[in-house]
C-alpha cells in the first residue's frame, strides 16, 4: 500500500531526528543530539538525522556516515549536499503533512515520529511544535502552549505563583521601555528584588546572557547585555539557595500522575552557574547525583516538580529547576526546560539512569509517548 512516502521494508519505527536550529544554543543542540542519535536502538529505530543549521535550512543527512564518524557533536550542515552516485544528503527539505492514515512525509520519505532536540527560542518555544501541528504529525515532548510558556521565565512565574508555587522576587524590564525609565528601574530594583540580582534574558536558556550584579553600577550594563538577547529580562533577587534539578517524564499510562525522577544537585565552583561552566569547563561545577537530602526534602521536591509540570503544562519530559533556600529551608521554583540537554553532562539523562531508567528506555518512553499523543488528538472533533 502506498504510504505518501519512500519506505524501506523494515518494521522499525522510522524517527527524524531534528536537532541544531536557529538560536544562541545552537552548538548545545548539536552536543545533545549526538547522544540521542547513539542511544536509538537501530533494532527499533530507523533514524534519520535532520539538521536545521544557524540559517534556518534544513538538511537530511546520512545515518550511516554519522555513525562512522563518531564525533562528540553532529554537523550543523552536511559536507557534501549529495553524493558522487547520487547519494542521500540533500538541502530545503519539505514536510507533508500527515495524511489520514499512514506517516508524515519529509522530503519524500516516510516518517513516523520526529525527535527535535533543539534548545532555546525559534525551537524549543513552541514555533518548532507549532510547524509539527500544522502537519499533523508525531513528535517527542511538550506542545505548542507549554513549550511557548516554560520558555517565558516572566509567564512562567506568572503561572506557577498563581498556583501557590513560590519564586524568588524580580523585576521585569522591556525593551520598549529602556533605556527611558532607567532611573526608575533601578530604584524599582532597589526597592524590590534588591541586589545582588541576576539578570536573565526572559526567553533563553543554557546560561546565555545571564549577569550576576553585586551593586547598582553593573546594573544597567547587565540589563542591556540581556536584552540584546531578547526584548525582556528579568532582575531577580539571587537567593541563598542550593540549585536542585528533577526530571519528569509523562506517565506510561494517560490519567496517571508523572513520574520524576531522583533530584540532583549542581554545585558550581567558583562563580554561579554559567555557559562557560555548563559547557566549556570541565570543573566548572559538581553535580550529584541524587543530592543529598532528607528523605521530606525529597518528597518536597518531587512533589513541588510534579505539580510545575502540569500547571506550565509539560508533556512528554521537562527538567524542573528548584532553589533550596538555605536558613528558611524553602522551595522556589526556578525555571523549566521542556527539551532538556542531552549531552554528556546533561542532568536530565543522568537523573534517570540514577532512577533505574536507562537511556535508551527514556528514549523509547518518549517515543512512545508522541505517539500515544498524537493517536489521542486524532480522535478529537475538527468538525461540528
Amino acid at each position: 500500500m502506498d504510504d505518501g512516502g519512500k519506505r524501506g521494508s523494515s518494521d522499525r519505527i522510522r524517527v527524524a531526528l531534528v536537532y541544531g536550529g536557529r538560536s544562541t544554543e545552537h552548538e548545545v543542540a548539536l552536543q545533545s543530539a549526538r547522544h540521542v542519535f547513539d542511544h536509538l536502538d537501530p533494532d527499533r529505530y530507523e533514524v534519520l538525522p535532520v539538521a536545521v543549521d544557524p540559517e534556518g535550512r534544513w538538511h537530511r543527512l546520512d545515518a550511516g556516515r554519522l555513525r562512522a564518524d563518531g564525533s562528540p557533536a553532529l554537523p550543523a550542515r552536511p559536507a557534501l549536499t549529495a553524493d558522487a552516485d547520487g547519494g542521500a544528503e540533500t538541502s530545503d527539505l519539505v514536510l507533508a503533512p500527515h495524511p489520514v492514515q499512514g506517516p508524515a512525509v519529509l522530503g519524500g520519505e516516510a516518517i513516523d515520529v520526529f525527535f527535535p532536540v533543539m534548545h532555546g527560542p525559534l525551537c524549543e518555544d513552541g514555533t518548532i511544535q507549532g510547524l509539527f501541528e500544522l502537519a499533523d504529525v508525531p513528535y517527542v515532548g511538550t506542545g505548542v502552549l507549554g513549550s511557548a510558556v516554560c520558555m517565558d521565565k516572566d509567564v512562567a512565574k506568572r503561572l506557577t505563583t498563581a498556583a501557590d508555587i513560590p519564586s524568588a522576587p524580580y523585576l521585569r524590564v522591556r525593551a520598549a521601555q529602556w533605556p527611558g525609565v532607567r532611573a526608575d528601574i533601578e530604584r524599582l530594583v532597589a526597592e524590590g528584588p534588591g541586589l545582588p540580582a541576576f539578570v536573565k534574558p526572559a526567553n533563553l536558556g543554557s546560561s546565555v546572557g545571564i549577569t550576576r550584579v553585586e551593586d547598582g553600577r553593573g546594573l544597567a550594563e547587565a540589563i542591556e547585555t540581556a536584552l540584546g538577547f531578547d526584548e525582556k529580562c528579568l532582575v531577580e533577587t539571587a537567593i541563598d539557595a542550593r540549585e536542585i534539578e528533577l526530571a519528569v517524564l509523562s506517565p506510561e499510562r494517560p490519567g496517571d500522575p508523572p513520574d520524576v525522577s531522583v533530584p540532583g544537585e549542581i554545585v558550581a565552583q567558583g562563580g554561579f552557574y554559567d555557559y562557560e561552566r555548563k559547557y566549556l569547563d570541565s570543573d566548572g561545577a559538581r553535580r550529584h547525583i541524587p543530592a543529598d537530602l532528607s528523605d521530606a526534602q525529597t518528597g518536597a521536591a518531587r512533589e513541588m516538580a510534579r505539580k510545575v509540570f502540569v500547571t506550565l503544562e509539560c508533556d512528554g519530559m521537562a527538567r524542573i529547576d528548584l532553589f533550596l533556600e538555605r536558613g528558611s529551608g524553602r522551595w522556589l521554583f526556578n525555571e523549566a526546560n521542556t527539551i532538556p540537554g542531552f549531552t554528556t553532562i546533561s542532568m536530565y539523562p543522568e537523573m534517570w539512569e540514577a532512577s533505574g531508567l536507562p537511556y535508551g528506555q527514556l528514549l523509547d518512553r518518549l517515543i512512545a509517548r508522541a505517539q500515544q499523543r498524537h493517536a489521542q488528538q486524532r480522535k478529537l472533533r475538527r468538525s461540528r
